[in-house]
Parts: structure tokens; C-alpha cells; sequence
């Protein structure tokens, strides 16, 4: 199962860089049981095994309601998980990910006649890759098999553990949510201090009987940190939620350059510290389930959201206008757009075509005589609502009369005659949008 192989994947690169040799079981017993289940809080659900099972009243306990389980009654579950691990086939009560021995059951799934591996070692490392997955916003987990990335979640394992032992009132059993958490924290530079590496770090949020829980993080915030960290082209992670029911989505790939391109193009036009604040609306304009159905994950999941309204003509009506914006957030949500549209169109250059075509419009649209003007305006609004080449070039050859630089208005124009006939849409976007923050 997949959590097998990605515990097995992180165990051989932790074994190369600290020099140990540890197998599977060794590390669990040694390194893994003790840190996330032999103390008060778990780190992680332990589900169905007997780590869990009778359940625990977790929430009681944090507020003092009830009493922790003691040493002896943890060395207790501990003991019967161990032993049904090794006199027992694995499943979803002793191996995280696996889907119940019962097919009619909620979390069964996977059925093949394949014989699949089934040693004692798989289910150890299950435990292992269950705890290495990524909770974005939605309900969902990520497992990616670079083991640098693994390493990286694993540094901020002991962290979590300090922070519950530390923090009486915060939950457990939320190790995947701090993985997201942690991972968009440990790879912002602007941010991490690796002499304090909790320094600004607050994902937490309280509830209104005082428990404090770890927010979810969400999948772009998280992705463009990965692309910023390592240069691969492109990575694949599994997809998949294990909760009451077991959803899997699969294998999808993460083109970490796409990606990368609108974080970039920001950065470059409008400066790395703005490029912050433009952060929480990538991706926004669809859920990451749906994102998954583009069967890739790049540019196209990054579209922030509302911008479709701009794009799109709905019937007989023109797209969206733009209007000025009002204030800095206004303005930051129409710069993220200008640089998604960018992106999609593939080409810089457009940019700055974008930008003086918006200059000379802006210009053929003003005169002394009050009267001409009011024409010209129409002339040239009649041009920024075409939403294809053809009513594009039709307005295009009322205006140019207008126009100062006549050489450099056709040559545009050309150009934009000569593009994809599905980029039009997007370019004449962009122009509205630099036309109206002239």
C-alpha cells in the first residue's frame, strides 16, 4: 500500500543522512511509538487498532474533565497493538491506509486477487507514511515520495510534540495538519529562523470552550513553497482522505515550474514582498478535489477566484468590467489576475504589449473638444469590450484614425490577429485590466 512505500522511502533517506540502520519495526518501537503515542496527547488518530480502541475521550481529558491514561495503560494498548500486528493479516486496524478485511465495510476498497505484500514491516512503515501525509483545506492528504520533502516534514515532528506537551488546551491526533502548517512555514525564507523555528508560526485556532486546534492550510500556500525549495519540474503525490470513509483520488502530478511561473511573474513585476501578500488568492477560484480532475496540477488550478467574470461573456452580455480600483486590496486582487493571465498566455512580452496598447487607447480617447472625446471614448470602450478577433479588428479599424503611434497600435493589433484564437479572450482581459489602472 501506498503509506507502506512511503514510510519505506523516508526510512532509507533517514537512515543515509543520521547513519543509523534502522528496519522498520526498530524505528517504530525506538523513535516513532514513543514520541507520538507513549506521552498524554497523541500526535496522531490511531484509528481502529488498540491505540484507540476503546476510544478515548480526548477532549474530556484536555479540559480536565478526565484524567490522561497512565503510563501502564498506554504500555497496555501498546502491547496488544504489537501483538496483533504480528499474529494478525494486515488491516485497517493495524495498518494506516490499508482498507478493512470486510468488503462490506465503509473503509474497505482495494479489492484484488493480487497477492500483495503482507510482512510485519509494511505495516510498521504504514504507520511511518500515514504520519508523513500533507493536510491541505478541503478534508484531504498529500504523500509525495521526494524524500527531501519527507525529511523536511519529519524535522517538524518533534516541534508538534513540544507544542502539545507545551500547550494544555491544544488537541492532538492533528500530525498531517500540522504537516501542511509546518512545511509552508519551514519554506518561507522571509519567515523561518532555523535558531527559532517556531518564531512566527501561529496556525492555531480556538474553539468556544477554550480547545485549541491546528487551521488547515491550503494547497497552493504549501505547493508554492515546494516550488520554491526544490527545482524539480514536476513531482507526483497521492491524493487520498482515511476518515469514517476511505476517499482516494489518486495519483496526480504537481508541475512545480507552472506552478511557479505566476509566484514569479509577480515577484518580478511587482516585488517579492508584495508577492506575500498576493499569496491566499492562488487558486482560489475552484476547490482542490476539482483542481484534481484537470488530472495535473498547474497554472490552470492557480486561477484566483472571480476572475472567470472578466473573462467570460455570459449570453448576450460582454464579460465583466473592471472598474478602478479603490484600495490596496482592490488592487492586489487585479494585479494577481493581470499576472494569472500572463501566465496562461506564455509570453512577457504581452506585458508590456498589454500596457502601451492601454496607453494609446487611454490617449485616442481624450481631446479638447468635449464632444469628439465623448465619441472617441465610445469608440475605444467599444474596443475594450470585444471578446474575439473579429470584433476586436472591427473596432480596432474605428480607432486607428485616433491613435498617435499609429505603427505601434497596428503592429498589436497584428499580433493579436495573429495569436491562438483561445488566448484572444485572456489578452483582451489583461488590456482591460491595464487600461483601468493606468
Amino acid at each position: 500500500m501506498i503509506t507502506s512505500n512511503i514510510g519505506k522511502i523516508f526510512l532509507n533517506a533517514y537512515n543515509e543522512k543520521y547513519g543509523t540502520s534502522y528496519d522498520a519495526r526498530t524505528f517504530f518501537l525506538e523513535q516513532f511509538y514513543p514520541l507520538f503515542f507513549d506521552q498524554n496527547k497523541y500526535m496522531m488518530t490511531a484509528g481502529n487498532s488498540p491505540l484507540e480502541n476503546p476510544k478515548l475521550s480526548w477532549d474530556d481529558m484536555i479540559k480536565g474533565k478526565k484524567p490522561f491514561e497512565t503510563p501502564e495503560q498506554r504500555k497496555n494498548r501498546f502491547e496488544k497493538l504489537i501483538k496483533k500486528i504480528e499474529e494478525s493479516e494486515a488491516d485497517a486496524s493495524i495498518a494506516r491506509g490499508y482498507a478493512s478485511l470486510d468488503v462490506t465495510a465503509t473503509t474497505s476498497g482495494q479489492v484484488t486477487d493480487l497477492k500483495l505484500p503482507n510482512s510485519q514491516e509494511e505495516i510498521y512503515t504504514s504507520w511511518i507514511g500515514d504520519a508523513l501525509g500533507i493536510g491541505v483545506q478541503g478534508g484531504f492528504s498529500i504523500l509525495f515520495s521526494n524524500k527531501e520533502i519527507l525529511l523536511d516534514i519529519f524535522e517538524g515532528w518533534k516541534l508538534y510534540r513540544t507544542s502539545l506537551n507545551e500547550t494544555t488546551m491544544l488537541k492532538g491526533n492533528q500530525i498531517n495538519t500540522w504537516n501542511g502548517q509546518w512545511l509552508s512555514h519551514y519554506y518561507d525564507t522571509r519567515e523561518y529562523d532555523a535558531d527559532m523555528p517556531l518564531a512566527g508560526y501561529n496556525p492555531f485556532n480556538v474553539n468556544k470552550d477554550g480547545i485549541i486546534s491546528i487551521d488547515t492550510q491550503t494547497w497552493t500556500k504549501i505547493l508554492i513553497g515546494i516550488s520554491k525549495k526544490y527545482r524539480n519540474a514536476q513531482i507526483l503525490g497521492y491524493i487520498y482522505s482515511i476518515g469514517q470513509t476511505n476517499t482516494t483520488i489518486g495519483f496526480i502530478p504537481f508541475n512545480l515550474n507552472k506552478i511557479r511561473r505566476p509566484i514569479h511573474l509577480y515577484e518580478k513585476i511587482f516585488g517579492m514582498s508584495n508577492g506575500r501578500n498576493a499569496e491566499s488568492l492562488w487558486g482560489t477560484a475552484i476547490g482542490f478535489k476539482t483542481a484534481c480532475t484537470y488530472g495535473a496540477i498547474g497554472i490552470k488550478a492557480m486561477e484566483p477566484k472571480g476572475l472567470r467574470d472578466y473573462v467570460c461573456s455570459k449570453g448576450d452580455k460582454v464579460p465583466k468590467q473592471p472598474k478602478t480600483p479603490k484600495n490596496e486590496d482592490e488592487q492586489i486582487n487585479f494585479n494577481v489576475y493581470k499576472i494569472w493571465i500572463l501566465a496562461m498566455l506564455n509570453n512577457d512580452e504581452l506585458w508590456e504589449k498589454s500596457q502601451e496598447l492601454a496607453e494609446l487607447l487611454n490617449e485616442a480617447s481624450s481631446d479638447k473638444d468635449k464632444s469628439i472625446s465623448t465619441k472617441r471614448k465610445n469608440l475605444v470602450e467599444t474596443m475594450l469590450n470585444a471578446t474575439n478577433k473579429k470584433q476586436f479588428i472591427a473596432a480596432a479599424a474605428e480607432v486607428v484614425s485616433f491613435i498617435g503611434k499609429i505603427d505601434e497600435f497596428k503592429g498589436i493589433v497584428k499580433e493579436i490577429h495573429g495569436m491562438p484564437t483561445d488566448n484572444v479572450p485572456y489578452f483582451l482581459t489583461l488590456l482591460r485590466f491595464q487600461y483601468k489602472t493606468l
